[in-house]
Formats: structure tokens, sequence, C-alpha cells
């Protein structure tokens, strides 16, 4: 549509041909002014959204304009970091939109985007809301008007009079500035209202009919403009709000959690190899340990991950090997303040339920099966490494390789994934093998009958030339490697795991579910083999005493050897039976045989989610007979983390 241009200060002294008769005779507040006592409306007929108003239909803003209006939106409008959502969840396989850049209301779902600020008009009527000068109230307070100017008298009268004009957020005017249509239908609307508002008021004693006839002509004179103004408000809407969905720009988002917990236990003793040994490690004592991740999206549909983390603490420095594996908690990532990366890989979605994930670090079962227990988080679930997911998971330790994730539909999906522990080592290990490599082959099935009810199957393939699963919990060595005539630890042996998982959400504040894991090993060099069982049940309550807190109850058992045929004595005379040796400190003669005890975790946690990006977490968890041997002091462990994630 053709623009008209005609100087601001013209365009008043048509308006007040309009408003001339009129006398002031009660005072007239601008109709979108609220006073202090009264919150400010939800949308105003002048209120501009977020991408509203395209530049393309009026007068372009100059330099100053435009700073002066980012100033302002950025002053009164913009939300805190606080009200920010993550683009990409750190353990989201499929990778999310990009957002645009500025703060999302997490109720609403609306971006207040820095764009907002080039989008608004500059028209007379500035919004209230997005101006720090407030409205003008005397024309003296225009610093860029004199009484020596020809609209001088127009000016004061609708500044002063009707308060239907204000100025710019540095105290001027710019009536020599070109004015289109739009912008003086807009200007003429405002003015209108107060017109109403005094009408309402006053009833018809001060205005003439030379005064509402005068005012008609203009209404009629810029009818099309101002149906037209409605009409094209309302499509651009819509064409912002597409391309605000479907634009992308490469962007880095930097996102963090920060962990630290105050924990300490019961003092105890318990049996390793036939020797008791006292726990002295009962001071109460610091962990700490953050995680930087940075998400950067080369499309709607691809993103490379990269994370960072260091900490330091530990629950044990004695039995990192042994006790560790009973009472090591989740946020535990002791790198002695070193920097290091946890995370680099590659995900990309294909058609619309298929996306890969290939990288050098952070390939395992862990990173690429969805996990039943939703709330599964070092800063955020529960206190105990062993309650947040199910340990074979864990198995092979995995760094690098490809996953899978295929949605079949919506109430099936398949992950599958290869990984390697040593991808780097050219002589131990490598992407394929390696005599002192681990490689891990596994799968997973998701399947949701219901909206409520999530029920999973793992199966995981893993090779190990330690006789270990590398889980870190519970029975995590199986056989005992070479200590006789070569010392090299080695055990080589073949593993076949099996897990099942369920949730139910019986309502939006109770989640019911559980694990089980079952593990074959098969002890490559000699005849002989080793079975682990483990489970866990628990009771999520959510939103319990305040949106965002959790209370959780955890009751299982980590992984414990039910049955081992290891020999008795193999290569050099060595057994290789780990109970046997674990119980007794048998290492020539041990007998097969599993544990003849068992362990026990009782875990209980309350998180008090003090904002968005604050939670505190107090807990305690108890672990009955651990080594799986009743003679063993149980352990209490009282821990309180504290969580901030930016």
């Amino acid at each position: 549509m053709k623009k008209i241009y005609f100087s601001k200060t013209l365009s008043l002294t048509l308006l007040l041909t309009a408003l001339g008769a009129m006398a002031a005779q009660a005072e007239i507040a601008d109709p979108l002014v609220q006073s202090d006592a009264q919150s400010h409306p939800a949308t105003t007929q002048w209120e501009t959204k977020p991408g509203s108003i395209a530049r393309s239909e009026v007068a372009p803003l100059d330099d100053q304009e435009t700073t002066d209006l980012a100033s302002a939106v950025a002053s009164e409008a913009a939300p805190s970091r606080s009200d920010q959502i993550l683009a990409i969840d750190p353990r989201a396989f499929t990778p999310q939109p990009q957002l645009t850049s500025g703060a999302i209301d997490t109720k609403s779902k609306t971006v207040d985007s820095p764009i907002r600020a080039a989008a608004i008009p500059s028209v007379l009527v500035a919004d209230m809301h997005l101006t720090p000068m407030g409205q003008v109230n005397n024309v003296f307070e225009l610093r860029d008007i004199a009484p020596t100017d020809w609209a001088y008298a127009a000016l004061r009268d609708l500044v002063n009079r009707y308060g239907c004009v204000k100025g710019y957020p540095d105290g001027t005017f710019r009536g020599n500035r070109a004015l289109s249509r739009y912008e003086f239908a807009a200007a003429l609307n405002a003015c209108m209202q107060v017109i109403e508002q005094s009408l309402a008021q006053i009833g018809d004693r001060f205005a003439t009919q030379q005064d509402l006839e005068a005012l008609g002509r203009l209404v009629q004179e810029f009818e099309a403009e101002l149906a037209s103004l409605t009409t094209q408000v309302d499509d651009l809407e819509g064409r912002v709000q597409t391309l605000e969905d479907n634009q992308f720009s490469t962007t880095t988002k930097l996102f963090g959690q920060v962990t630290m917990g105050v924990q300490g236990r019961s003092q105890g003793n318990f049996g390793v190899a036939g020797t008791r040994i006292e726990d002295t490690e009962n001071e109460i004592n610091v962990i700490h340990s953050t995680n930087l991740s940075l998400f950067t999206q080369f499309s709607p549909r691809s993103l490379l991950l990269t994370t960072f983390n260091a900490g330091d603490g530990r629950s044990t420095d004695r039995f990192t090997d042994t006790l560790a594996n009973y009472i090591s908690l989740a946020y535990e990532g002791d790198t002695n303040n070193q920097l290091q990366l946890s995370d680099l890989n590659y995900r990309h979605l294909f058609g619309t339920n298929f996306a890969v994930m290939v990288g050098p670090q952070g390939i395992s079962p862990v990173n690429v099966f969805r996990g039943t227990n939703r709330i599964e988080s070092q800063g955020s679930g529960p206190l105990s490494r062993f309650a947040q997911r199910n340990p074979i998971m864990g198995i092979g330790g995995g760094r690098a390789g490809v996953g899978i994730d295929w949605q079949i539909n919506p109430d099936i999906s398949f992950q599958g994934v290869y990984a390697s522990q040593l991808p780097a080592d050219p002589l131990n290990g490598g992407i394929f093998g390696g005599d002192n490599n681990s490689t891990t082959v596994g799968a997973q099935f998701v399947v949701s009958p219901t909206s409520n009810i999530d029920v999973s199957l793992q199966y995981i393939n893993s090779y190990s030339p330690f006789g270990r699963l590398l889980t870190g919990i519970g029975d995590d060595q199986l056989i005992i490697g070479n200590t006789s005539t070569v010392f090299n630890l080695r055990a080589p042996m073949q593993t076949n795991a099996f897990g099942f998982g369920a949730e139910f959400r019986p309502s939006e504040r109770l989640t019911l579910g559980g694990w089980a894991g079952y593990t074959f090993s098969d002890y490559i060099v000699a005849d002989g083999g080793v079975e682990t069982f483990n489970w866990m049940t628990f009771l999520n309550f959510p939103d319990l005493g305040g949106e965002g807190n959790l209370l959780g109850l955890y009751f299982g058992q980590p992984p414990r050897i039910t049955r081992s045929t290891m020999p008795n004595a193999a290569t050099g005379g060595q057994a290789r039976n780990v109970p046997s040796f674990l119980n007794r400190g048998d290492i020539l003669n041990a007998a097969a045989g599993g544990q003849q005890g068992a362990t026990y975790h009782v875990e209980a946690f309350y998180r008090w989610q003090l904002s968005n990006n604050i939670s505190i977490t107090p807990g305690l968890v108890w672990v009955i007979s651990p080594f799986h041997v009743g003679s063993n002091s149980d352990i209490v462990i009282g821990a309180v983390r504290t969580t901030f994630s930016f």
C-alpha cells in the first residue's frame, strides 16, 4: 500500500481541529495508563506483541529511535533468566526446534524477544509498558519544543489537556520527523479513546455539534486505514509466528549445573578376604561437581553436544573399588578439580521418527536408552548412584560409538547402541576391539500401552578383558584376574544382560515403578560362568508440598552374584571365584558358589524446589549388610544436596 508522509507537527494540528472546542473540566487520564495500585492488563489495544507488526508497513525507525525503544524494552519488559527454558534437554536424543533469541515464559510458552524492540511502530502514542519516561503531563517536559514553535499551542493542548500524546524516552518529541498515515491513524485512535472517556464522564455539557462533526470527518477520512490496521496486524502476527516457528540460525547455547553436597555416614566395620576392616572415614565432608554443556544446532534436525565436567570429593578414598560400590552418591565426580570432556557427539534426526547419535565421547546405553524412571538425574533425582537406573545400562563403560533412536509408532520406541571404552588407544583399544578394551552392544524396547504406563526391555552384550562389568555398583568384579604367575589381572569374559523396567502413574501426584536386571558372564579362558541379579522398587510423589518438589522412597538390592561356577584352580593353580575370596580370603582353593548373604538398599529423599534454578535435597540412605555379608555393619548415610541450574 502506498505511504503518505507529513510531519508530526502538522498532524497534531489536524488532531487539534477535532478537539479544539472541548474544555477539559475534569482531569482526563491516558486510557492506557493505570494507577500504581492496579496491575497492567495482559493486553491493551496498543500493546505490541512480539513480532506483531512488520516494519515494511510503517515508516522506518532511525538509529536513535531503535536504541531508545530497545532500552525501554530491556529495562521494563525483559523477563529474568529464570523464565528461560532449555531448548534441548541434556538427555534428549532427538534435537528440539531452535528457539529465537530472548526469554520464554514457561507457562505461556510465548517468546519475549529482543526483536520486539525493532518491531514497535514509531507511533505518537507510546505504550507505558515500554517507556521509562512515563506519560508526559506538561509540554515543557519535551526539551525540543519551545513556545515559539508554530504548533506549540496545538501540542500543548494534546499533551496538557488530553494526555493522548507522549514523547520519546529521551524527553524529545521530534516534531519534524515524517509521519505515515498509519501512524497518524494510530494517534487519532488514541485521542478518540480520550474523547470517548471524556464524554462518558462529562456527558454532553461541553462538546458542541461542530466538534463532533469535525471528529466525524476525521474518522471517515481515516476509516480505511483504521480498519486496515486491524486486518494487517492479525495477518502479520500469523506470518511472523510462521517465520519464528521455521526460522533457524546456527547458534551455540550454554547450559550448566552445579551440585554441592554435604554428607556423612555411620561408623562400622566389614570383612574383606577374611580380614576385618574398620571404616574410619566418617567425618562430614563436602562434595561438589560442575557440568557445562554446549548445544550447537546446525539445523532444526541436528546438533552437536559438548559437555565438560569438574569436581572434587568422594564418599571414600580408601575403598574406591569395594565399599564405594555400595555407598557412592550420584553427584560424585572427583576429577581433582581438573576439567574433563564427558560428551562430544553429533545427533541428527532423519524424517520424523529416526535419530542417529555418533561421537568419540558420551556414547553408551546410559546416554542412548530412554529411562522409564523420569526423574533420574544426579542433580534432581535420587541421592545414591544405585537408585538412578538399572545398573546393567552401565555395563562396558562405553565412551565412543554410535546409537539410534527409532519411534516405531506413538506407543513403541527402539534404541540401539554400540560403544567402545578405549576408542583412542591404537594399541590396547580402538573402536572395534583391542586386548584391553571393553566393547558393548545393546538394544532397548520401550512400550507405553496407556498414557500412564511405561514398560522397557533391555538386552546388552559386552566383552570385558578384566572380569568386570564396569558398572561400579554392587558385585562389579565377577572373576578374579591373574595374580599368580603373571600379574596382569586379566580374566576375559563375555556378558549377556537382560533388563526389565516399568513405571505406573495412577495420578499426577503418584508414581510407582521398579526394575530388575540379570547378567550371565562366560569365562572365555576356561569353563565357568557367573550370574548376577539386582532389583529396585520406588515410589515418587511429585509436587508434594509445592510445585517442583518431590518425595522419593526407594527399596532394592544392588547387583549380587547369585551363582558362580568358576573352577577351584585355573592357570597357575589360581582360583577365580569372587564370593569365596571376599568372604574367606580363598585364592587357591576357592569353592564355587554365589553370595551367601544379601545387601538391601533403602533410600528416602525430599527435593525442595526453591526456584526454577535452585533446589535443596536432604535425604537418608540405609545400606543393610554391605558386600552381601550378613556380619558386616549396616551403613547409614545422611546427605544434603544443593543444585544450581543455569
